[in-house]
């Protein structure tokens, strides 16, 4: 191991593995069209690619329908994510309220969310809303489930050194509860992200007239390949980015979880 090597800790080094595999992975499938190993007619090469976004962008095109989807995702989010883990809490910390909706969410939960797409366009129509609706339905059971998961499996111990000292109830919420349930909560909410990502952008090939669902349909519609392919990267990239924003979030709101 070299010098600069041994000087750079874990955690540069996980960011710059994070940045140099996925521009080694465009090397490859650049090498890979150019010496006909992939059919380009088929799979365009990153520049093909990176030229028709370029064309995207100069007509506004592109940020019509990104700035469509993310609206969607942004809002669901938020209105599944919260719900989630108030409701979650409130099961991992109650018997009685655990009994009641624990069998309500073993059945509605497995139901595949794009299947009540329909229901949600009559009772929401099919702008927006229908969209946003089936984000939130998406997020929100991912986050319940991982929230009471991690409420049940804190440490009894401290459940019961917090109640020897009759710690007030807010405090033992904050100091306890909350800062034992957050690792599960954020494997939540990475975990909802990636299918709140799938859900809408297959909620936006079914009935919508912008959003990045919407250009890969179309795009796939009309054989330009290259739109395709850009709607397809661009929602890799939006992948990419809110994970990687997650996880810095996670480092800074759960410091004694670092590796």
């Amino acid at each position: 191991m070299s010098e600069r090597q041994r000087r750079m800790s874990p955690n540069a080094q996980e960011r710059l593995l994070t940045i140099l595999s996925p521009i080694a992975i465009l090397c490859l499938w650049q090498v890979a069209s150019w010496t006909s190993i992939i059919d380009a007619r088929f799979v365009p090469s990153p520049l093909k690619i990176l030229e028709a976004s370029w064309v995207l962008i100069g007509t506004g095109e592109l940020w019509q329908h990104l700035s469509a989807s993310f609206f969607r995702i942004s809002i669901g989010f938020i209105l599944g994510v919260i719900p989630g883990i108030i409701v979650g809490m409130i099961m991992g910390l109650n018997r009685l309220a655990r009994a009641a909706l624990d069998p309500l969410v073993a059945a509605i939960y497995p139901i595949p969310k794009i299947a009540i797409l329909p229901l949600l366009m009559i009772l929401f129509g099919i702008g927006d809303g229908s969209k946003i609706a089936i984000v939130a339905i998406a997020v929100f059971f991912l986050v319940l489930i991982n929230t009471l998961l991690g409420v049940r499996e804190i440490d009894k111990i401290y459940l019961d050194v917090a109640r020897n000292f009759k710690a007030p109830k807010l405090k033992f919420f904050r100091r306890v509860i909350l800062p034992g349930a957050m690792p599960a909560i954020f494997a939540g909410l990475r975990l909802s992200l990636g299918v709140a990502l799938i859900v809408l952008v297959a909620a936006e090939f079914v009935a919508a007239s912008a959003g990045i669902g919407y250009l890969i349909w179309a795009s796939w519609e009309t054989l330009q390949i290259e739109n395709m392919f850009v709607g397809i990267i661009v929602i890799t990239v939006l992948g990419v980015l809110s994970t990687f924003l997650l996880k810095e979030l996670e480092r800074y709101l759960i410091p004694w979880k670092r590796n």
